[in-house]
């Protein structure tokens, strides 16, 4: 029972940590995008371009 509880543990640890280092690798790529689609959305806003496509479909 023992050795169970202990393979639990260290496979939470092992999936956390790699988890974690996803997080890490990955967090700096989704801020520089969510910039550049904030950036995106800003500039279709103020461009007022009257193409909407609002209601087709």
């Amino acid at each position: 029972m023992l050795w169970k509880i202990i393979g639990v543990v260290v496979l939470v640890w092992i999936v956390l940590a790699v988890v974690g280092a996803l997080i890490k690798g990955l967090f700096p790529i989704l801020m520089i995008s969510a910039v550049i689609f904030g950036l995106y959305l800003l500039y279709k806003a103020v461009s007022g371009s009257n193409n909407s496509s609002v209601g087709k479909l």
